[in-house]
């Protein structure tokens, strides 16, 4: 009888043990390490703007998109984020929807937004610095003016899928050579991130690319490699894979924009 008594107790020690575990697991989870994921709901932010009120905020970028920001698909509602949101340029093409309604000139509408640049001087760790045009857009018509006074706001946020109903977007960076190629990725669907990228040139074997800085990656191409290159692009998010075939012609050329139907 006392050994069964004291398997009972010790099994009942066990299960009282697991399920405390289980709850201080449960309390100790910061809701915000969500925040990235797709489908996660809406969490907590600051808002600021930078750039001209009905601008893209800049024209170069920590992501390298350049001028494209202003164009479309972006058409400039695109976003600086803090170092939370930039991932070290991870983040880079990543899509969140914002709003806000603590002030009164908010009008509670989401607005998606690309994360196209990075805002060094944000101290707090979701922190969207967005260009004027997207910070207005947060606004009730005929108040975006008002809004963008406001400089700082409270805001929403949650991370959504891209959709830009075109093809990825392969831009060779001008310093690239025949034996050294980079390039930035974008307009990628979906996740809007970028985990991996795979080179196939026509004549070697694959080569696997390194993030460069920002939204660009890089490889080192051995002697007399040729294209067409094949372009695989694997994102963070859901780890899907985008095979871009011979997206990148032979006859290639740094500065060029290369469009790939794949995405």
């Amino acid at each position: 009888m006392f050994t069964s008594h004291f398997s009972s107790s010790l099994t009942f020690l066990t299960l009282t043990t697991i399920l405390l575990l289980q709850a201080n697991y449960c309390i100790c989870t910061n809701p915000n390490s969500f925040n990235a994921s797709l489908g996660g709901g809406f969490s907590s932010a600051v808002a600021t703007w930078y750039g001209s009120p009905e601008g893209a905020g800049s024209t170069g970028g920590a992501c390298g998109f350049g001028v494209d920001v202003q164009n479309p698909p972006y058409n400039s509602l695109v976003s600086a984020g803090s170092n939370g949101i930039y991932l070290n340029g991870k983040g880079c093409g990543a899509c969140y929807q914002v709003k806000c309604t603590e002030n009164s000139a908010c009008s509670g509408f989401p607005v998606t937004v690309t994360i196209t640049d990075q805002c060094p001087g944000c101290p707090e760790a979701y922190h969207f610095d967005l260009s004027g045009k997207a910070f207005g857009y947060l606004a009730k018509r005929g108040q975006a003016d008002q809004l963008r006074n406001a400089g700082k706001i409270n805001i929403q946020y949650q991370r959504v899928a891209c959709n830009y109903k075109t093809g990825i977007l392969f831009k060779i960076d001008a310093g690239s050579t025949a034996n050294y190629m980079a390039f930035v990725i974008e307009l990628v669907s979906g996740d809007g991130d970028i985990g991996a990228v795979e080179l196939l040139p026509s004549n070697t074997g694959a080569i696997n690319m390194q993030q460069s800085w920002g939204a660009t990656w890089k490889a080192d191409l051995p002697n007399g490699t040729k294209g067409p290159f094949t372009v695989k692009v694997t994102t963070i998010e859901s780890r899907r894979t985008i095979t871009a075939t011979n997206v990148i012609p032979a006859n290639w050329s740094p500065g060029q924009y290369y469009h790939s139907g794949a995405n």
